[in-house]
């Protein structure tokens, strides 16, 4: 029997990779040296796309593989597959979500310790040597503090339990309230950021939310507050973000997630009130195992001809 033709966008770790092959035609389109000929090549065959979240699929991108049926994409996020057009064309699109939930909660609430209780400068102060001659300043404590969630999608909800765990109050801003969760509804942004020490950005992607996080609402949240973002980097207005850090019009910030990762602004690389992840909140061996799965899954139910497990159209 003929193996299904696949293009697969990026790397994926081995064992994703040996399931794939082992199941389907693997078109490797990044090692293409020229992926206009290569996709011309292999493109009238190709009946599915495997792809990562900060990868995506493009309408062009779709339109060159006539025989497209589904994108399926290792990771949450789909602002980067053009959903539009597969909709538009029939084309069945499928993410990873629920299984990277806890991994990108748990970050959240580390950047938040990090930031707060300077993790790193600690381990600094210890490893060359100024412990010898006197204490290390003090700090900001997390338990009990005001915590506004911006999103509470599965991910908020994730942090919102573990830092009620800490015994803090916790407030929330999203499009509508949730009358099955028990924290208090903000629907204004800028008032959720007043009345917040920590402000924990857990939105998705796209153009409804990029740069919600603007200048007012770091100005809002003020000297005393923390931004922490595990969303992704378009949410945040980045240029406003730097010069609050710069001028300390924010306390500090922990942020997984970049507006042009990975080539960041140099900027946060000299700022000590920052807290730098290589969008890897969800980069646990347990995790990206399960992702992985996840896609090899959706594929073999749509190829099967059976309902697909996480559909997004």
């Amino acid at each position: 029997m003929t193996k299904p033709e696949i293009l697969l966008m990026g790397p994926y770790p081995a064992w994703d990779l040996d399931g794939l092959e082992n199941t389907y035609t693997v078109h490797r389109l990044w090692e293409a040296a020229d992926r206009a000929a290569f996709l011309k090549d292999v493109g009238a065959n190709v009946r599915a796309i495997a792809t990562r979240g900060e990868i995506g699929a493009s309408a062009e991108l779709m339109t060159a593989l006539p025989r497209l049926e589904i994108v399926a994409c290792y990771g949450v996020g789909t602002d980067a597959i053009d959903l539009s057009h597969a909709r538009a064309n029939g084309i069945r699109v499928t993410n990873t979500p629920n299984v990277l939930t806890a991994d990108v909660a748990d970050i959240g609430v580390g950047l938040l310790l990090a930031v707060a209780r300077q993790i790193p400068q600690a381990d600094a102060y210890v490893r060359d040597g100024r412990w010898r001659n006197a204490n290390m300043h003090l700090v900001t404590r997390v338990h009990g503090k005001n915590v506004g969630i911006v999103g509470m999608g599965r991910i908020g909800v994730e942090v919102a339990k573990r830092l009620t765990a800490f015994d803090c109050p916790i407030a929330y801003c999203d499009v509508a309230q949730r009358s099955d969760l028990p924290y208090t509804f903000v629907p204004d942004l800028v008032v959720l950021a007043e009345q917040s020490e920590f402000l924990i950005v857990t939105l998705a992607g796209g153009a409804s939310t990029q740069k919600i996080i603007t200048a007012d609402i770091l100005q809002a949240l003020g000297r005393d507050g923390i931004l922490i973002n595990v969303s992704r980097g378009s949410t945040v207005d980045e240029a406003a973000l730097l010069d609050a850090l710069e001028r300390n019009v924010i306390k500090g910030a922990g942020l997984d997630v970049f507006w042009n990762e990975p080539a960041i602004d140099e900027r946060f690389l000299t700022l000590e009130n920052v807290v730098l992840q290589p969008h890897h909140a969800s980069g646990t061996v347990e995790t990206r195992q399960a992702m992985g799965q996840l896609v090899r899954d959706n594929l073999a139910a749509h190829f099967a001809r059976q309902p697909l497990l996480t559909p997004v159209i």
